[in-house]
This record gives structure tokens, sequence and C-alpha cells, in this order.
């Protein structure tokens, strides 16, 4: 069996490995020949991951039996085109635009009567003031078209929505920017495998960001404190939102509010969670291999989705004060709590720290698993009390 991912990241590690371990033949397609997951895969080539017919050519030369990428969104869209044409199980090229396109997604959420936030499409600054009486502040301002919190943004006043236009549109390839209605209550996520269009909730996710004005994601937790009914609702808006954009088969992974009790959808993606949640913290709590499953299904193969055990996981990520990153120590003392299941770094000494305005300007992760949530919350806790950033 052959394997094509898209993507050599390290996003697409996880999958790189997995694959590796099960006995299958592993390429990746990346414009970047220096990307981590090359030195990984069997092979390589050197193609973007946006670019379509560079990726259908690929495919033609390689004749994978299936095509996946983890925890990316566009690439989904060059996924379900190159899979339809080469007869591989993936996402329709209509829900591959749906799932991407915020403005398309809530819009399909609308028209299925899923609980959704109130929202307007803006591509210019002069698009600001056609809504002005209509507007409810604070409001959430975000990029139609990317992900991991770049461009998003909380705005007080219609000032601020003008002059924070610049910094959302900035990271829209398409122009255009979301406004919408800010919602307040517990934000979790969904970890989902739809099969034959039924939604089946493998674990819920609750989340810890920085809140306004960027919420970017530092922490995460499994499985969800929020109670039966709210759980409830969850699953209902789930299934609710997995049929308004079509999505037939495969991973999701929801983001969603509740508050008494009730879930209203932020956005979904087609695709395996980030931030480690669906490649660690779903086999950590469940025992399903998440990614495994995924890869499974990309080569149109049964999924099982049986939970194997009940544990607790946690995530929490590393923040560093802003400067030139000197040196990082006590990550082998932070290892010594059996709790402590991995930690790990994205930026290397020399890099640059920035204000945590993304998903990509934290420094690291400490991953733990326990019997309870508050136990892994904990050693996360104490495993990053122990580790020490020296920034100049």
């Amino acid at each position: 069996m052959k394997l094509l991912i898209i993507g050599a990241s390290i996003l697409q590690v996880p999958a790189i490995l997995k694959a590796k371990e099960m006995g299958i033949e592993v390429a990746v397609a990346d414009y970047n020949p220096s990307a981590v997951g090359v030195a990984l895969a069997d092979r390589y080539f050197n193609a973007s991951t946006l670019d379509k017919e560079a990726v259908l050519a690929v495919a033609k030369e390689y004749r994978p039996d299936g095509i996946m990428t983890m925890a990316t969104d566009m690439p989904m869209r060059t996924i379900a085109y190159v899979c339809a044409q080469m007869g591989l199980r993936a996402i329709s090229e209509q829900c591959a635009i749906d799932c991407t396109d915020k403005v398309a997604m809530i819009r399909c959420f609308k028209q299925a009567g899923v609980p959704s936030p109130q929202f307007w499409e803006i591509k210019e600054v002069s698009d600001i003031h056609a809504i002005k009486e209509k507007l409810v502040f604070p409001c959430i301002m975000k990029p139609a078209d990317n992900s991991g919190s770049r461009g998003v943004v909380l705005c007080h006043d219609f000032e601020e929505l003008q002059q924070r236009f610049k910094y959302s549109v900035a990271s829209s390839r398409s122009g255009v920017v979301l406004v919408e209605e800010y919602m307040t209550g517990d934000e979790v996520s969904v970890e989902t495998f739809v099969i034959n269009g039924v939604a089946h909730v493998l674990q819920i996710t609750d989340k810890l960001t920085t809140g306004a004005p960027y919420f970017v994601e530092m922490g995460h937790s499994q499985p969800t404190r929020l109670c039966h009914q709210a759980q409830e609702s969850i699953k209902e808006v789930t299934q609710l939102a997995v049929n308004s954009v079509n999505i037939c088969d495969g991973p999701v992974h929801l983001e969603m509010i509740v508050k008494d009790n009730k879930a209203r959808m932020i956005e979904l993606g087609a695709r395996m969670g980030g931030d480690c949640i669906t490649s660690h913290l779903v086999p950590l709590s469940t025992g399903i291999d998440m990614t495994k499953q995924t890869i499974l299904y990309a080569l149109g193969q049964q999924v099982d989705l049986e939970q194997k055990y009940v544990q607790a996981s946690a995530i929490k990520f590393i923040k560093a004060p802003i400067g030139r990153l000197e040196a990082i120590s006590g990550v082998q003392e932070a290892k010594e709590d059996f709790h402590v299941k991995e930690i790990g770094f994205f930026k290397h000494i020399g890099d640059t720290i920035e204000s945590v305005h993304s998903s990509g300007d934290r420094l690291g992760y400490v991953i733990t698993q326990a019997n309870t949530i508050q136990e892994a919350l904990e050693s996360c806790q104490l495993a990053l009390e122990k580790i020490k950033v020296e920034v100049k």
C-alpha cells in the first residue's frame, strides 16, 4: 500500500510515522524540500500543497492508494480535486470549499438551521459602514480562509473595527474577512469521525485560550467537564453541522461555544484537529488511534472507532518573553513525572519570540495523561514550571 501525504511540516509528522509503523510506503508533497517530514518519508515530491494540478501530476506519477493531510484546511481543496480525478476516497470538491471558506461555511450553517452567530462578509473598509447600524459590540473579525487564530481579533467599537481591518485582511488569501457576533461561554472542540453520514463523536475537548483580543489556544483537556445536557447539545449540533456541509465520511474537527448547556457552532474542518488534539490527546484519553483510522479511511479500508479505555489527557503550550531565544533547560526534570508523555518545541535556539497573536507564536508544549482531568492539568503545569527559558 502507498500513501501520499499533502504537506511535510511538523503537523504531518504523526501521520508519516504512523503510516510507516503500519508498513505503508509514504510519499510527501511539499514546496519546501527542507520540511521536517521530508527526511521521514520514503519519497518526496516538490509541489505546493495548494497547487492542485502539480499535486495531480504527483499522484499520477506515484499512483498512491490514498491521499490525506493532517490538521491543515486549505490542502483539503487539493485533496478533494486530486482524489476525484484519481478515484480515491475523499470529501467532494464543493464540500472542501464549504469547509475552508468561512463565509460559505456559515451560510451553509444558516441554511440548514445550525445554531451559529450572526455574520457579515467584508471585502473593504467601506463595507463596514454599510453594516454600522446592525453591529453589536464587541464583535469578532477574522479572515475568511485561514486558521490557527491568524488575523482573528475582538473589536469593541466601530472605530476599532475599521482600524483592525488591515490586521485581519492581511491574513486572508481571498481578501475577504468575516465580522461575527461575539459569543460568550465555554469553548470546546469536538473530535468526530463520520461514517455514511453519521457523526460519531469520539471526544469533546475543553479549551483554554489567551482570551481577547486574539483568542490563541494555550491548552486543551479531555474529556470535557461539561454536564450531560451540554454534551447532548454538542452531539446534536455536530450532526447538524456535518450534514449542512455534506460531509459523508472522514474525520471532522468542530469548534463550538456552549452557554446555558446549549451549543452554537463557530466553525469546522473536514480533517483531524491540530494542536496535538487528535494525534495525541484522543488516543491518550480513549485508546482510539485517530491518526491510524484516518490513514485507513484514506486507503479505502474499514475504520475502528471503538473506545478502548477512559483516561484524561491534557496539553499546555509554553509561552516565553519577547526576544531572541538563548537557551531552554529543565526538560529532563519535567519528564521525570510519569504523567508527562511528550514535550516538544516549535522554536529553536536563535529564533525570535514574538507576542502570542497566533498559534505559530507559541514556544512549545507539554502533554500529559492521568486518571483525572485535574491530575493531567496539574502535571502539565508542574512540567511548565520546571522548564526554564532564557530570552535575550
